[in-house]
């Protein structure tokens, strides 16, 4: 018998899978073997850095004079609850019959921490391949199989992901101790979170601050259309005379067609989907969550098999995926989608430069439909959704453009222009077959209203039948949607003061695709932000956190530049130890700033209820599943749901045994229940108070 090969799968569900198409029939608890490959999987991460205790016992109490806590070198350790999985797995490694292994995780930065913590714990030293696909059908993992890259290829993708980690701990642990202890009070901070509360609380600012004022347009008929007027300065007019003046000119006037234009013009088809995107358009169309999104679309992905790998931000395909393209129509040709992908099936595809792009993908291309032969039936409701866009706008981008002939008027009444827009359409092309978001970007002035237009002549005297001011008010920014939220993290340019900062921020943003959902949902889950319908408003802790904070970690520049670091380090050009080291000094400064300075916190949230551990009065928060007593001292912790505090139903020790059932039963449910049960216990460990 030949040496075998350990395949080391993020998930269960992956794993069995990946065993399935690689025929290890052979089933062993936590993993199974065939003739030439043993498949094993982790349950998400099975090792994470060591906890402050683990360095000094002395970190077991918060303590303000302890900050900061700097490490000299990071360490690991295995998470307890996983524990059982992970010795699974490095008994494997150790076996003699095994001599490679295949990293078959997530391809991309987590993956790949996930794979290289678990090597280093488990004292991995033989060779070992990277599996590196962007889809989970059969085919793709056997091709995928047959062209494994050398581990160390990856070397730089897994430093840029540690260093991630490791700044992530140093900054929020640090951080968040020292609020915590300077205020006696459950206050968290992060790298990515700061900033991206901070947009959310100045856009409640200038909301708050914001006062209307009104405005008139003016809007002539001239019998089949009407024409709008309009100024040097635009449409609107503040000065209730001005508008006065405008009508005692126009009555009993006619008007006069001074000029018309006809245009040809064409919109391409949108391009492909990324990650953001794609969470953009389902927050805007079904009102998804950023993370809901993501949850789907992992579904599509890894159990359904009918798209491509979720955590991309390429909005484009690399030259070998053109000759799959037809492969790819077919797989869908069901339902809505049969006519229009056999359509296109029937000419040569015309594939331009807005898909194929080589420069513009990094690990991973767009977000396009596999192979896979599409079976509606099998899908629930929302995968159907999602899977509509991605359909839709795949099929959109292999559509000529929409093209048309935009038409326009203007009439003049003694001067005064007032003018007219329609459109004859030529070619639906993409439109055809795709939805359009018709959201107007906010702060653009009002477009002319489109109308059918008949051909008209130059110099046309023409009847003014009426003129009519339209009284309008100066609306407030609005607040922040996900979708809105999601486009202000991936571009913070413009939340930069000076320019050269602007500049460099070009293509760097707050988090990655991947980590966006999270650090929303952490916002909300930490009580700083509020969903309110469609809208995020911040909280008065979260206004409050804001202002308590170090200037240096409210800004999207400094974490920004630290994400372009990160890519730089993936990409094999920058140092990690440099990086590192930035983020040290960073830790000092931040955690001084708080330490010195003279802002207070004030929970303006107390309720009457008394806590039933210590006696002092606990605060209201809105958590998920409705309100909730806290305790609003840190180190007592005790919290209740209101329900509970009524029915005075207090019984902690039944609560404890119910929590520890929860652990257990989650623990055995493959990776996204044991995540439920690390969080879950982490919740009730850290006793992570608002």
């Amino acid at each position: 018998m030949g040496m075998k090969f350990l395949v080391l799968a993020e998930k269960p569900s992956v794993g069995q899978e990946i065993a399935r198409v690689l025929k290890c029939t052979h089933k062993s608890k936590g993993y199974m073997e065939g003739s030439k490959y043993v498949v094993t999987w982790a349950l998400g991460h099975l090792a994470t850095l060591a906890e402050p205790e683990d360095y000094d016992p002395k970190y077991k109490q918060w303590r303000l004079e302890d900050l900061p806590m700097l490490p000299e070198r990071m360490k690991l350790k295995v998470i307890r609850q996983s524990s059982q999985q992970f010795r699974i797995v490095s008994q494997l490694m150790k076996r003699q019959d095994i001599g490679e292994m295949v990293i078959a995780t997530d391809a991309g930065r987590e993956g790949e921490l996930v794979a290289r913590w678990i090597m280093r714990l488990g004292g991995w030293r033989k060779p070992f391949k990277r599996l590196w696909i962007s889809s989970q059908t059969d085919a793709a993992i056997l091709e995928g199989f047959a062209k494994l890259k050398p581990g160390g290829e990856f070397d730089a993708l897994s430093d840029a992901a540690e260093c991630r980690a490791e700044a992530d701990w140093l900054i929020g642990l640090n951080v968040t101790r020292a609020l915590s202890c300077k205020h006696n009070a459950q206050l968290s901070a992060g790298r990515v979170q700061t900033p991206t509360l901070t947009m959310i609380v100045r856009r409640e600012e200038e909301i708050k601050a914001f006062q209307p004022v009104d405005y008139w347009t003016v809007r002539a008929d001239f019998g089949d259309y009407f024409g709008d007027w309009r100024g040097s300065a635009g449409a609107r007019l503040y000065d209730w005379e001005k508008v006065e003046a405008l009508l005692a000119l126009c009555q009993e006037q006619k008007g006069k067609i001074s000029d018309t234009r006809a245009e040809n013009k064409q919109e391409p088809p949108p391009l492909a989907y990324d990650l953001t995107e794609l969470q953009r358009d389902a927050n805007r169309r079904y009102g998804f969550s950023a993370q809901k999104t993501l949850n789907v679309l992992q579904n599509l992905y890894e159990r359904h098999k009918l798209v491509t790998y979720p955590r991309t931000d390429s909005r484009y395909i690399t030259r070998d995926i053109v000759p799959t393209l037809p492969s790819r129509l077919k797989g869908m040709a069901e339902g809505p989608y049969a006519l229009p992908a056999k359509a296109l099936l029937e000419k040569p595809l015309k594939v331009t430069k807005r898909l194929v792009d080589d420069s513009k993908v990094s690990d991973h291309h767009a977000i396009i439909p596999t192979e896979q032969p599409l079976k509606l039936t099998g899908l629930t409701g929302e995968e159907k959704n999602l899977y509509d866009l991605i359909a839709r706008r795949f099929l959109a981008v292999l559509h000529p453009p929409y093209r048309y002939e935009q038409l326009t008027l203007t009439t003049e009444v003694r001067g005064e222009k007032f003018y007219s827009q329609g459109k004859i359409v030529q070619e639906l092309g993409w439109r055809a077959v795709a939805y359009q978001a018709n959201e107007r970007e906010e702060g653009k002035d009002e477009g002319l209203p489109e109308q059918i237009l008949k051909s008209h002549r130059l110099g046309e005297i023409r009847p003014l039948k009426s003129v009519k001011p339209l009284k309008h008010k100066t609306k407030p920014p609005s607040r922040y949607t996900e979708a809105t939220l999601l486009s202000a993290m991936e571009n913070p340019g413009k939340f930069i003061e000076d320019e050269e900062g602007r500049e460099s921020m070009k293509g760097s943003g707050l988090g990655t695709p991947a980590t966006r959902a999270e650090i929303i949902e952490k916002l909300i889950s930490s009580f700083y932000v509020e969903r309110n319908g469609k809208e995020l408003a911040p909280t008065s802790k979260g206004m409050q956190l804001v202002e308590l904070v170090a200037p240096e970690l409210r800004s999207p520049e400094l974490t920004a530049q630290w994400e372009q670091k990160l890519t730089d380090i993936a990409k094999g050009q920058g140092s990690k130890q440099a990086f590192i080291q930035d983020i040290r000094r960073n830790t000092v400064v931040l955690v001084h700033n708080v330490a010195v300075a003279e802002a207070v916190f004030k929970a303006d949230n107390i309720s009457k209820a008394k806590c039933p551990q210590c006696g002092k009065p606990m605060l209201l928060v809105k958590g998920k599943r409705g309100k909730m007593l806290v305790c609003q001292d840190r180190a007592c912790g005790y919290r209740q749901s209101e329900r509970e505090s009524e029915t005075g139903f207090t019984s902690s020790k039944r609560a404890s045994q119910m929590n520890q059932k929860l652990i257990e039963q989650y623990s055995d449910q493959g990776t996204i229940g044991h995540n439920l049960g690390d969080l879950l216990k982490k919740a009730l460990e850290q006793k992570d108070r608002p």
